[in-house]
């Protein structure tokens, strides 16, 4: 008797879910017929379009002799921008630390000064980098320092949320045991914390120097500055060869970093 009543129970859990995932699939096809009429987008026609795509890609965004003549300025404004995803994603990381350790309920700060410390890093996360790099244009213009500071809001945000989500997963026994023996918040981070996350943290720092890179290219185009603005300069002259060689520098730079991110993290891992 017992088991029939677990059998059926097993047998009306799974229809519920039988019918929740069919509901929701059905859902996400109107949703998507609805958003493509508003649109006015055609499924059929942009499948159709990618040949003529491919073709015009491989026709035009080729380098030609003249591009390769322009490949040392493209590699210095390579550098300049990976060298400002590096020290924002570095200054950014310092920061978050000490804000995540304000924010962590493992630390025992304060309460009030937790939940406030976790919705100025929501905020500052949820606002993507290329609308604070709009917002800050008006106060420091198209410079080198509008991107630094789009880049640091989006960065700190990201990494105080995800190192105040990496102190709250340490053994609660060590900090509890350090505690116990009359150990201070400060003694604490020091002998449980800081030992216990630094992996984590050091893998989240490399996660977002690759993040930063991308991102950098597309705020330079905003701001005038680094390798984005080599190639909207190159797109917009009809230079598709230039601007072809700056997107394939891109692609070398962010795998480089990607390889030796990769290599770090299984040494430190």
């Amino acid at each position: 008797m017992w088991k029939a009543e677990s059998a059926g129970m097993r047998v009306n859990v799974f229809t519920r879910r039988k019918r929740l995932y069919t509901f929701t699939l059905l859902g996400m096809v109107v949703f998507y017929v609805l958003a493509a009429a508003v649109v006015e987008f055609n499924a059929l026609e942009g499948f159709t379009a990618l040949p003529r795509a491919v073709s015009w890609i491989v026709s035009n965004l080729v380098p030609t002799e003249k591009a390769f003549a322009r490949l040392p300025k493209i590699l210095g404004k390579l550098l300049e921008t990976t060298l400002l995803s590096i020290s924002v994603t570095v200054t950014a990381a310092v920061c978050a630390f000490f804000f995540s350790l304000l924010g962590s309920k493992t630390t025992r700060v304060s309460g009030a000064l937790s939940s406030a410390v976790r919705m100025v890093a929501a905020f500052f996360r949820n606002v993507p980098d290329v609308v604070w790099a709009m917002l800050l244009l008006f106060s420091f213009g198209q410079n080198i320092l509008t991107g630094f500071f789009a880049l640091f809001f989006t960065t700190f945000g990201m990494l105080t949320r995800t190192f105040i989500e990496t102190i709250d997963e340490v053994s609660a026994s060590c900090t509890e045991a350090l505690y116990a023996t009359g150990a201070t918040t400060m003694q604490t981070v020091f002998q449980a914390i800081i030992p216990s996350t630094m992996a984590e943290n050091v893998t989240w720092v490399l996660f977002m120097i690759e993040t930063n890179i991308r991102s950098s290219t597309l705020i330079g185009m905003l701001t005038a500055t680094g390798i984005g603005y080599l190639f909207d300069l190159y797109y917009k002259r009809l230079d598709y060869g230039s601007a072809s060689l700056v997107v394939l520098s891109i692609v070398a730079a962010v795998l480089l970093i990607e390889t030796i991110s990769s290599r770090i993290r299984k040494v430190i891992l």
